[in-house]
C-alpha cells in the first residue's frame, strides 16, 4: 500500500529490530511493532490545516485549538491505516510469513514481510484484505454517523468514513505497488503459473496508473467540479512518481528474481583438496597444483572438515616461511551457516550468502562428503554474467 533503543536480551532482540534512521517506534499493534516516518509528521500538519477551516465552520469560536482538532483527526486516520496493515500482517502471519513492523508515512503505511507468497492464493488474501479491512473501517463509520447528532465528533467520523472508502478503493486500482495491483499479479500468476510474468504485468499496469494519477486533478474537477490548485498538482505529481518507482522496483526485482534459479551452487563449485590442519602451508599448496584443486579444506584427524583455506592469506605469506607455517593458520573456521548443500541455488543461495557473508563456504552432498567449496567471488561474477 502507498501505504528501534538497546535490546536487553536476545529475544526481545528478535522482537524488536533496530529502528532505521528517520523511523520512531510508537508502540506495538497485534504483536506487530508500529514505526512512523519523519514524513507523517508533514501529513498530521497538513491534514491539520486543511481541516481547521472545516472544524471552525462545524464548530465556531475554537480558535487555535481547531488545528488541535485536527491533528486528532490526523491521529484517528493513522489508526484506521494501521488497521489496513494489520490486515495485512495478520493474513501474512496466518500463511507463516514472520511480519517485521508496520510502518506509517506520508501517503499511508507499508507493512514488512520476510519473505513473499508461495501461491497466488496466498498473494491474493495477502493483498485484498488490506483495502478490505478500509471498506469495513468506512461502512462501520457511516453507521456510526447516523446515530451521531451534528457536530465535531460526527464531522470527524463522516472524514474518516470518506476517506477509508478512498483509500479502500484507491488500493484496489490494478497496478504495483497498490493491493490491487498485487491481485492482479496473483491472478496473472495463477493463470499463466508464472510468478515473474504476474509481476511484470502488474507492474506495466501500475506505470499506466502512475501516467493517469497526473491528470487527477482534471479528472476531480471534470467529474466532481473541484477546482484544482497548486497543492493539487503537486500531490499528483508525488503520488505519480511513487507509484512509477514502486512499480519500476518491482519489475527490476522480478527480472532479477528470473535470473536467479540459474545460480547454482554445484556448477559454481571449485575442486578442493582435503589436507590435515597441521600440514605445512607449502606442501597444501603443492599437492592442491598437482591435483589442479581450486581451493584446500583443512580435516580434523577423523577426517571432518574444520577450515577453508583463504586464498589471499595464503599469497600474503612469503614463500620461504610457507614450509614452516601450518595451513590452519591461513584457513577460517567453519562456523554454522559457512556449511551449504551443494544442491542450494536461487534465492536461496542468495539468502544464505547474506545471512553470513564469508569468502568461501564448504558444499557438501546429501550424506555430508565434501563436494568443493563454493567462492563468493565466483557467485557475484555468474550473477553479473546473467545480469547482463
Amino acid at each position: 500500500m502507498p501505504a528501534d533503543d538497546p535490546t536487553p536480551s536476545d529475544s526481545d532482540a528478535r522482537v524488536r529490530p533496530p529502528v532505521p534512521p528517520g523511523h520512531y517506534r510508537i508502540g506495538r499493534f497485534l504483536g506487530v511493532n508500529v514505526l512512523i516516518t519523519r514524513s507523517w509528521f508533514l501529513l498530521a500538519l497538513l491534514i491539520a490545516y486543511v481541516m481547521a477551516p472545516v472544524i471552525e465552520e462545524v464548530e465556531p469560536g475554537l480558535g487555535g485549538w481547531k488545528y488541535v482538532a485536527g491533528l486528532v483527526l490526523a491521529i484517528v486516520y493513522a489508526f484506521t491505516i494501521l488497521v489496513h496493515e494489520a490486515a495485512h500482517a495478520v493474513a501474512s502471519r496466518r500463511y507463516g510469513h514472520p511480519v517485521e513492523n508496520i510502518t506509517l508515512h506520508f501517503l499511508g503505511g507499508h507493512t514488512s514481510i520476510d519473505g513473499g507468497a508461495r501461491s497466488p492464493m496466498q498473494e491474493f488474501v495477502m493483498s485484498v484484505v488490506g483495502p478490505l479491512a478500509s471498506l469495513a473501517v468506512s461502512a462501520v463509520a457511516w453507521l456510526v454517523v447516523e446515530l451521531l447528532p451534528d457536530g465535531l465528533t460526527g464531522l470527524v467520523i463522516v472524514t474518516l468514513a470518506w476517506a477509508n472508502l478512498v483509500l479502500g478503493v484507491f488500493n484496489l486500482l490494478p497496478g504495483l505497488p497498490l493491493d490491487g495491483g498485487r491481485v492482479l499479479k496473483a491472478l496473472v500468476w495463477g493463470v499463466t503459473r508464472n510468478e515473474v510474468r504476474g509481476t511484470l504485468v502488474a507492474g506495466w499496469a501500475g506505470r499506466v496508473l502512475a501516467v493517469v494519477s497526473l491528470f487527477l486533478p482534471l479528472l476531480m474537477h471534470r467529474l466532481f467540479d473541484v477546482v484544482p490548485d497548486t497543492s493539487s498538482y503537486a500531490f499528483a505529481l508525488v503520488l505519480a512518481v511513487f507509484i512509477w518507482m514502486g512499480a519500476t522496483a518491482a519489475m527490476q526485482g522480478a527480472r532479477l528474481r528470473r535470473r536467479l534459479p540459474s545460480l547454482v551452487a554445484r556448477r559454481l563449485a571449485r575442486r578442493t583438496l582435503a589436507v590435515p590442519a597441521d600440514l605445512p602451508v607449502a606442501e597444501a599448496v603443492r599437492r592442491a597444483q598437482e591435483s589442479e584443486a581450486g581451493s584446500i579444506v583443512t580435516v580434523d584427524p577423523d577426517g571432518r572438515p574444520v577450515g577453508i583455506v583463504h586464498e589471499a592469506a595464503v599469497l600474503a605469506i612469503p614463500e620461504d616461511r610457507r614450509p614452516w607455517v601450518p595451513v590452519s593458520a591461513v584457513a577460517r573456521s567453519l562456523v554454522p551457516g559457512m556449511t551449504l548443500p551443494v544442491d542450494i541455488k536461487g534465492e536461496e543461495l542468495i539468502r544464505a550468502i547474506t545471512f553470513l557473508p564469508a569468502h568461501e563456504y564448504l558444499l557438501v552432498e546429501p550424506d555430508g562428503s565434501i563436494y568443493g567449496v563454493l567462492a563468493t567471488a565466483d557467485v557475484d561474477q555468474a550473477f553479473r554474467e546473467r545480469h547482463r
